[in-house]
């Protein structure tokens, strides 16, 4: 499973990236977990706002620091 962060470094992109490995952590799953901090691949992802997280390319929130337990409910349904 492939996880990004996209944003340029702000504290929200920070808190996101945080929440994100500690949700990969405490599932005790196999994830790579990585940050896009380049503007024109975030754009790629046709995100408007940052932070976004994408779980396996698929846009899961944007303009927003998701919190553990979401990002968790997104990592079990992605494993499905």
């Amino acid at each position: 499973m492939k996880i990004k962060v996209l944003g340029t470094g702000c504290p929200k992109c920070r808190a996101l990236e945080a929440n994100a490995r500690r949700a990969v952590e405490e599932l005790g799953v196999e994830a790579e977990v990585s940050k896009v901090t380049d503007i024109s691949s975030i754009m790629e992802y046709d995100v408007l706002m940052t932070p976004a997280l994408v779980i396996d390319e698929k846009v899961m929130a944007s303009g927003r620091v998701a919190d553990v337990q979401e990002i968790k409910g997104w990592i079990r349904e992605a494993g499905k």
